[in-house]
């Protein structure tokens, strides 16, 4: 990795690129600081004084702390990632969509045009809650409703700032800049994060207790950084023969080549779709002030609460782990079942003349991919689970209480590894030139 930075750097164009990327990333930082008008700062502080670990910390580290600042990128890039799930998905599901996506380059920009709006749409939607929703309660200094139009203005005209840095980064920066604006915020909460964790595991103890609970610290997130790189670059691959066809006096064909299958096929919307599906009715208490309230109602509300999770004074609200189990199951294979379609797939192979080894073509092909697609999903489940669990166990059980977490670590590898593929990419494009050139 430090290789292909030192080779980048000595590219005059991508220097320029990676100096453009910098420059834009200060810039988000920068607004991540500046206050949103009318708004009582200490207000939100106290709220997550309150509700450690509750369902806005990983919306929190989402936005790199601005959502608990309330700062005009407080939405941050959240409604565009958003936006972007449910076009994926309405692109399944609406054939006028699908045939929109396999139009080219002219069906790719209608669709990223609609993303846009959808984009401005969700942030006024979620702005206008949050400043009514917390305004009543103390967000707002003067709950009106002049102050709460600037506010939804305000935070609405940030994320949508915020969307257009990301597609300047990808147009004239390095890699996918909607994943490089969302890394960046998370990287920046790890600080504050580890500072956390030193004053409560390290500061004041001994020095054996503290030495011990310094290697374990480094130990899981190790762990967890090497298990996400294994389990992003892990595939499963489906060697397809191609049989010769006579065209003239030549042969043509006979070639062999692979279906790669990720293991981890769904990335991280798994975690994210069964996070958010759970946590929302936290989101929607918080916003009517009964979430700390009695019955069964707030029973079930600390059951869905990951910071109750693992807890030995109150194990009895782990069953909500067993469900966000079964939750991020599912939805690895919902997702997956409608990005990647085994029909399409054998149809294909079989016009162009490919085959299966040791398969027939035609719907033989059709059972053997999903058969494989559905163990090759489990075992991507299994390992998002994994790298979830340990924090949650580690927060649970220790008391430990960060943001980060296995979602952020997953986000944070996939888009350096990205990233980088993307400047090695860079590089061998301008290598192929020159040759071409002289």
């Amino acid at each position: 990795m430090l290789e292909t930075f030192r080779k980048a750097f000595q590219v005059k164009d991508i220097r320029k690129k990676i100096a453009y990327t910098f420059l834009m990333l200060v810039v988000i930082r920068i607004g991540s600081q500046l206050p949103t008008p009318g708004v009582n700062s200490s207000y939100i502080k106290e709220f997550f004084a309150q509700n450690t670990g509750e369902a806005f910390n990983l919306f929190n580290a989402f936005t790199g702390g601005s959502f608990e600042q309330m700062s005009v990128f407080a939405l941050s890039i959240t409604p565009y990632i958003t936006s972007s799930i449910i076009m994926q998905l309405l692109t399944i599901a609406i054939p006028k969509l699908e045939e929109m996506q396999k139009e080219g380059e002219d069906g790719r920009k209608k669709i990223v045009a609609i993303t846009r709006y959808l984009t401005v749409g969700l942030a006024l939607f979620e702005s206008t809650a949050m400043a009514v929703g917390f305004g009543r309660q103390g967000l707002l200094v003067d709950f009106n409703f002049v102050n709460a139009v600037i506010v939804i203005l305000t935070l609405t005209a940030g994320s949508a700032f915020l969307m257009w840095i990301g597609e300047r980064i990808t147009e004239k920066g390095v890699g996918n800049g909607i994943s490089i604006v969302l890394v960046i915020n998370i990287v920046s909460r790890i600080p504050s994060d580890m500072t956390s964790l030193f004053e409560q595991f390290v500061k004041g103890k001994p020095v054996a207790s503290a030495g011990l609970a310094i290697v374990v610290i480094l130990a899981i997130i190790l762990f967890l950084v090497v298990f996400v790189v294994i389990l992003q670059g892990g595939e499963r691959r489906i060697a397809v023969s191609y049989s010769q066809k006579m065209a003239g006096r030549k042969m043509y064909g006979g070639r062999t080549t692979n279906i790669p299958l990720k293991v981890n096929t769904a990335g991280v919307i798994p975690i994210i779709f069964s996070s958010s599906l759970m946590q929302f009715p936290i989101v929607i208490a918080s916003f009517l002030g009964k979430d700390n309230g009695k019955g069964i109602g707030s029973e079930i509300l600390r059951g869905l609460n990951q910071s109750n999770w693992c807890n030995p004074e109150q194990f009895k609200y782990s069953w909500g782990l067993i469900l966000y189990i079964v939750l991020t199951i599912f939805f690895a294979y919902f997702y997956t079942s409608i990005t990647f379609n085994p029909l399409e797939i054998a149809n294909n192979m079989k016009k162009n003349g490919g085959f299966v080894p040791g398969i027939r073509p035609g719907r033989p092909t059709v059972e053997y991919l999903n058969k494989i697609l559905n163990y090759v999903i489990f075992i991507g489940a299994c390992g998002l689970i994994v790298i979830q669990i340990v924090p949650i166990v580690f927060n649970g059980w220790l008391g430990a209480r960060v943001s980060f977490g296995g979602t952020s670590l997953i986000i944070i590898v996939s888009v350096v590894l990205e990233t980088m593929k993307q400047i090695d990419s860079q590089m061998l494009v301008r290598n192929y030139k020159g040759f071409l050139n002289s």
